[in-house]
């Protein structure tokens, strides 16, 4: 697997400011048709959310998503990849850390791209992607 995360990333992903509300996010994810979205403060990454993050988080709770920030349901335990590193990198990263895509960042903190698990299932090695594909399922 010699190409790198910037090759297969999908570059300027639909980011969400930290300070828009969880309805906000819900509507533009809907439309954009992703489960995730990387959230920002300018263009530096402070967090991520997920589709399931609203429905556990806010829905469940019975919380406001008009009043509720991304920021407060925001997951901030980052893992992230730059963008010079490998597909096997990005494989490790997901499989350790049980995580089916990775917010691709610059040294700066910068959010460039996204890389999913099926970015590197399309370009990478089919055994060593269907062993992390097990892992993550384990998980």
């Amino acid at each position: 697997m010699g190409k790198s995360i910037r090759e297969v990333m999908t570059p300027d992903p639909c980011a969400i400011d930290a300070d828009k509300p969880v309805s906000y996010a819900a509507k533009m994810m809907k439309d954009e048709d992703v489960g995730f979205a990387p959230i920002v403060e300018g263009d530096k990454l402070i967090g991520t959310v997920t589709d399931r993050d609203i429905a556990i988080k806010v829905v469940a709770e019975g919380r406001d998503p008009e009043l509720t920030t991304v920021r407060e349901i925001a997951s901030t335990d980052l893992v992230t990849i730059d963008p010079q590193q490998s597909l096997d990198e990005a494989l490790k990263l997901m499989a350790r850390n049980q995580v089916r895509r990775l917010p691709v960042v610059e040294d700066d903190g910068r959010l460039v791209g996204v890389v999913a698990q099926k970015d590197v299932a399309e370009q990478g090695d089919d055994a060593k992607t269907g062993q992390v594909v097990e892992q993550i399922s384990q998980g």
